[in-house]
């Protein structure tokens, strides 16, 4: 409905700037008849010197005539079929007197009504043209009839009118069906100007919503088109017309490379601003300036991808089975307790430890998986961590025999942190296990600072260890499942602390390298 009102206006405009420009031309036209009749009485047929008189009033009345035509076409915008027919009228009956005091057709006025009738019919898109055209036939019948009445019959003028009277319809008729044909190609070209632009902004919205950094390149290698995603991928403005070498150097060679050698086969570059590794594809359109397409994808996010996938397969594997795997560990446990109780020596107690630490250790690994698939279960809350994070401190001394003073708490800001109370827990108790096993286990060794993000609404929570710290060459990997450095380790506390984060719309992080380790939960603070 929207659309058939907007057409409709968008018509109606077109109607009225052509009425316009209809009514300009008849201004022009009479102004141009009046100034001869008033500086050249003697230029039109049948005027006698100084005795123009006719001519000078006839032309003065038509110039103000059309003088009001385009005043009413410009602030009177009403009547449109009604303003056309009488600007029609109007030089109908005014070349008329001027072909009855020019001495007749032989005045030449008569091939002005073909021009008037030919506008008229453009104008008004061959509505009314054929009445046009009859009225102008009668009227010249009528001038040439009135003439033989006072004169001699003259049937070679007779003639004459008549051919100009079948010029008249021939005209009104090529006028209404070349109208139409204007009609129909503007109507065409409307829908499918509506259609380009509707796919356009489509297209646009796509690209911009993309995952895949999207760039369009010229063959000179500058930047022509980019949509968000891309921008961030570079680390770069994206400014209009930017050289491709100006937002990635590697990338920009690889263009050059593409061009000299053609292929399809993607490339991985390295981007300079924020280390990313990017997988880049370029592909040829059908432009007429031949562009590139450069899709650009997250090498991590696909690696990310990926290990969620064969993590869910591996969490679905052991849920199955985690029950089959618990029995035969608890047996091989009980096991080795009553057996420790007979003393055969060391190397049975050697061999004893061996079997019950490591089903110590495949206990932890199948406790670690199953928490992680109750990762999806989330009850969250508002809690005050300077209430409960004393009391989980306590529990966790004690529960590991860790001297009291190892710990120490720090409070400032709000305090308050929107996360599931059991997910919290465990996360804790992961990120204080892991800082204790890197720690001098001294007074203060470790460190739990809580306070305001930099963000409003938003809570950090800082676990800091005084050990060596992360290396540069681990620090991309602390977080992947089954890594750690600890001959004990199970390599999924950390891993499963992010995830649970995650799933609480916190962050984990490892914070810049510094005299040990700092990894940072960020969550909100309000809002639960």
């Amino acid at each position: 409905m929207l659309t058939k009102v907007a057409a409709a206006v968008s018509v109606s405009e077109t109607h009225w700037k052509s009425l316009r420009y209809f009514s300009l031309y008849r201004c022009a036209l009479a102004t141009l008849l009046f100034f001869a009749a008033l500086l050249y009485p003697s230029a039109f047929p049948g005027s006698i010197p100084h005795q123009g008189l006719p001519h000078l009033t006839l032309t003065g009345l038509y110039l103000a005539s059309t003088v009001l035509a385009v005043v009413l076409a410009y602030r009177h915008r009403q009547r449109y079929s009604m303003q056309l027919t009488a600007s029609v009228l109007v030089d109908v009956v005014v070349m008329t007197l001027l072909i009855h005091v020019g001495g007749g057709l032989g005045s030449g006025f008569g091939s002005m009504l073909l021009v008037t009738l030919a506008g008229a019919g453009l104008v008004g898109e061959g509505r009314l043209v054929l009445f046009y055209a009859a009225m102008t036939t009668l009227s010249i019948l009528f001038e040439q009839s009135y003439r033989a009445l006072q004169h001699e019959f003259d049937a070679a003028g007779f003639f004459h009118a008549g051919l100009f009277c079948a010029g008249f319809f021939a005209v009104g008729i090529f006028a209404r069906l070349l109208a139409r044909r204007v009609i129909a190609n503007e109507v065409l070209a409307r829908q499918r100007g509506i259609a380009l632009n509707n796919q356009t902004v489509i297209n646009q919205r796509v690209i911009e919503e993309m995952q895949d950094g999207v760039l369009v390149l010229s063959r000179d290698g500058r930047v022509k088109q980019s949509n968000p995603r891309a921008r961030q991928l570079l680390g770069s403005n994206g400014g209009s017309e930017a050289l491709l070498s100006e937002c990635s150097p590697e990338l920009a060679r690889g263009f050059a490379d593409w061009c000299r050698d053609g292929g399809e086969e993607a490339m991985l570059v390295q981007v300079a601003a924020n280390n990313m590794q990017l997988c880049a594809r370029f592909v040829c359109t059908a432009s007429t300036e031949s562009d590139v397409l450069v899709f650009l994808e997250n090498m991590s996010r696909l690696r990310e991808q990926a290990q969620q996938i064969k993590l869910a397969a591996l969490g679905r594997l052991t849920a199955s089975i985690a029950h089959e795997i618990r029995n035969p560990l608890s047996a091989i446990s009980h096991a080795g307790e009553l057996m420790r109780e007979e003393r055969r020596g060391e190397l049975h107690e050697r061999l004893l430890r061996i079997v019950l630490d490591n089903s110590q250790r495949l206990e932890r690994i199948v406790s670690d998986v199953l928490e992680l698939g109750r990762r999806d279960r989330v009850y969250r809350e508002l809690i005050d961590l300077r209430q409960m994070l004393p009391a989980f401190v306590e529990q966790y001394l004690g529960k590991e025999h860790v001297p009291a003073d190892v710990i120490r708490l720090e409070f400032s800001g709000l305090a308050t942190l929107c996360f599931d109370r059991s997910h919290f827990h465990q996360v804790l108790w992961n990120l204080l296990s892991n800082a204790l096993r890197h720690s001098q286990v001294l007074a203060g060794s470790v460190r739990m600072l809580v306070c305001n993000a930099k963000v409003d609404g938003q809570v950090e929570l800082h676990v800091i260890d005084d050990g060596e710290g992360v290396g540069d060459e681990w620090r991309e990997q602390i977080f992947e499942p089954f890594f750690t450095t600890h001959h004990r380790g199970t390599g999924l506390g950390l891993y499963i602390a992010r995830e649970l984060c995650d799933a609480n719309g916190a962050e984990l992080e490892l914070q810049a390298p510094g005299p040990g380790a700092d990894f940072r939960v960020l969550g909100r603070a309000v809002g639960c």
